[in-house]
């Protein structure tokens, strides 16, 4: 063996490690691509309501009941203080009673009794509690129904995964991530997955492109109660996850080949 050989040898072992270390280095990061070819036709063509959320089965409500007199709705404002879930009554001690809504839909509402609220949104179940009371007050009273669980839960990709508590039951997928201190620059910006399951049990994935600016016209562009975002890692994390384990034996064995290929070049001068 030559002394040529040898360095040809030692730069192919080199080149070799570099490659497994770095390739992959020039993926897409960039959120909401070609934005700026948006014109008013399509912001006035594609815009999409805002999603109005219903409420499912094992969500959490609370119901506030108000009237002139405050002893007429007394019965229907019932408190928990020692439950550590909840929203604290104006003029009141402790807590609301929280409701659960069982696989049926129903909640056990004081002195009315069951009440199916599976379907609705917020504004439907005001009404409907408002109308059932009508037999039970002599003024028509002012309801207010709130989610105590509305959550989100982000993991896979993103610096601070977590399950999130979304006061305002209002939040786009951007907001999501961004609570999870946003996505690590190995995720997959062009394959985000929502998770969700419907008021019947049933579950998708729904693949989501953050590249791509139109996503914000989509209609899952903001998230339902309970959704899950999965920021699946990208190739070069992979492949990283595959050679980690092996990047130290390379790089002892280029140091063992380098040292030998350095002693044989010695002893053949």
């Amino acid at each position: 063996m030559n002394k040529q050989t040898l360095i040809i040898i030692i730069i192919a072992t080199a080149a070799m490690v570099m490659s497994l270390v770095g390739c992959g280095s020039s993926q897409k990061i960039a959120y909401l691509q070609a934005t700026e070819n948006f014109t008013a036709e399509d912001y006035a063509s594609q815009s999409v309501p805002l999603y109005d959320a219903h409420i499912m089965p094992k969500d959490l409500l609370t119901i506030t009941v108000t009237t002139t007199d405050p002893e007429a709705s007394k019965s229907f404002n019932l408190m928990t203080p020692t439950v550590s879930t909840g929203v604290t009554a104006s003029g009141g001690y402790g807590q609301l009673q929280t409701y659960l809504v069982d696989n049926n839909g129903q909640i056990e509402f004081p002195v009315v009794g069951k009440i199916t609220m599976k379907g609705l949104t917020k504004r439907d179940a005001e009404d409907k509690v408002k109308g059932l009371l009508k037999t039970y007050l002599k003024e028509e009273p002012v309801v207010a129904v709130r989610f105590v669980n509305y959550k989100i839960t982000v993991l896979g990709e993103v610096a601070k995964p977590n399950t999130f508590t979304i006061a305002n039951e209002k939040v786009n997928i951007f907001e999501a991530l961004a609570m999870a201190g946003d996505m690590t620059i190995y995720g997959r910006r062009d394959n985000v997955k929502i998770i969700r399951e419907d008021a019947e049990g049933k579950k998708m994935v729904i693949p989501m492109d953050l590249n791509n600016g139109y996503i914000i016209f989509s209609p899952d562009f903001y998230l339902q109660q309970n959704d899950v975002v999965y920021v699946e890692p990208n190739k070069v994390k992979a492949q990283n996850s595959e050679i980690g384990s092996a990047t130290g034996i390379w790089l002892s064995a280029t140091s063992i080949l380098i040292s030998v290929a350095t002693l044989l070049i010695n002893i053949l001068k």
